[in-house]
C-alpha cells in the first residue's frame, strides 16, 4: 500500500513575522505536513536563516528544490509585500497557496492611551493593522491564481479581554478581526477563506518583555488551565485551517486561550 501524501504536500505558504515566536511554530508545524515555506523576517536575518536550515533537514516531499526560503520583508511597506510574494513565486516556480500573517508588534511599555504616543501609535497600526492589510490584499489577489486558498491572520484575544494597557495594540487587531470578514465576503467564488486565530497569553518573547515574574503569574492565575499559553497550542489550529478540512471555515474570528476570556 502506497504511503499517503501530507496533507499540505505540494503547497506553497508563506508565514510573516516567522524568524521567531508563534509565527516560527507555525511555519514549522506547515512544513511539517508538506508545504513549502517562505520564511519571512525584517531584521533578524540569523534566526529566519536557522528557521528555513530546520525545515531543509525534513524529507523531502516533491521536487529537489528547497524546502524553505528566506525572504526580508517589511509587511507595511507594500513594495516589499509583493516582493515576499514574488520570491515565493519564483523560488518555487507556484502560486501561493497559504498565507499566514504572523508579523505583529506590541508595545512592551504597555502605556495607558492617555500615555501613549503618537509615534508608538503609528507603528502598531503600521504593522499590525497596515500590514494585515497589504498582505490580504496581495494574497486575494495572488491567491486566485493557484484557483483558491487560505488567508489565515494571527490577532489576539485581547480584543476581547480590553485590559487596560492594551489600548492601541487591542485597536490594531480589532479592525483586522472586522476586515477580515468583509475580506471573506468579497472573496465569494474564488475558493480563498479568510480567518483570524486569536491567541491568548502565549509564552514567546513578545508576551514576557516588559513583564515582571508576578505579572506573568498573575496572567497564568486568570487562566482556567493555570498556566500561559504555549506555541503548541495555536499551531494544530492553524494547520487545520490551511488544509483541506478548513475549508467551510470563512470569516471567523477563532480565539484559542484556554478560556482566558
Amino acid at each position: 500500500m502506497a504511503a499517503q501524501s501530507p496533507p499540505l504536500a505540494g503547497r506553497v505558504a508563506i508565514v510573516t513575522g516567522s524568524s521567531r515566536g508563534i509565527g516560527r511554530a507555525i511555519a514549522i508545524h506547515l512544513a511539517e505536513h508538506g508545504a513549502r515555506l517562505v520564511i519571512n523576517y525584517t531584521t533578524k536575518s540569523s534566526d529566519a536563516e536557522l528557521v528555513a536550515a530546520e525545515i531543509n533537514e525534513l524529507p523531502a516531499i516533491t521536487g529537489n528544490g528547497p524546502r524553505a526560503i528566506v525572504v526580508q520583508a517589511n509587511v507595511s511597506v507594500p513594495s516589499q509585500v509583493k516582493s515576499l510574494f514574488d520570491g515565493a513565486e519564483k523560488a518555487f516556480e507556484s502560486p501561493v497557496h497559504i498565507l499566514v500573517n504572523s508579523a505583529g508588534v506590541l508595545d512592551p511599555k504597555y502605556p495607558s492611551i492617555a500615555n501613549t504616543s503618537v509615534e508608538d501609535f503609528d507603528r502598531t497600526f503600521s504593522v499590525n493593522t497596515k500590514g494585515a492589510f497589504l498582505c490580504s490584499k496581495e494574497a486575494a489577489n495572488r491567491l486566485k491564481q493557484g484557483g483558491g486558498g487560505r488567508i489565515i491572520l494571527l490577532t489576539s484575544s485581547m480584543t476581547r479581554g480590553l485590559k487596560p494597557g492594551f489600548g492601541a495594540y487591542a485597536a490594531s487587531k480589532a479592525a483586522v478581526e472586522t476586515m477580515v470578514k468583509i475580506l471573506a465576503k468579497e472573496l465569494k467564488g474564488t475558493g480563498i477563506t479568510a480567518n483570524c486565530v486569536a491567541p491568548g497569553p502565549i509564552a514567546t518573547e513578545m508576551f514576557y518583555e516588559g513583564k515582571s515574574s508576578e505579572v506573568v503569574e498573575k496572567i497564568a492565575a486568570e487562566n482556567p488551565f493555570g498556566r500561559v499559553g504555549e506555541v503548541r497550542d495555536v499551531v494544530p489550529l492553524v494547520g487545520f485551517l490551511a488544509g483541506d478540512g478548513g475549508e467551510w471555515i470563512n470569516g471567523q474570528i477563532i480565539p484559542v486561550n484556554g478560556g482566558y476570556v
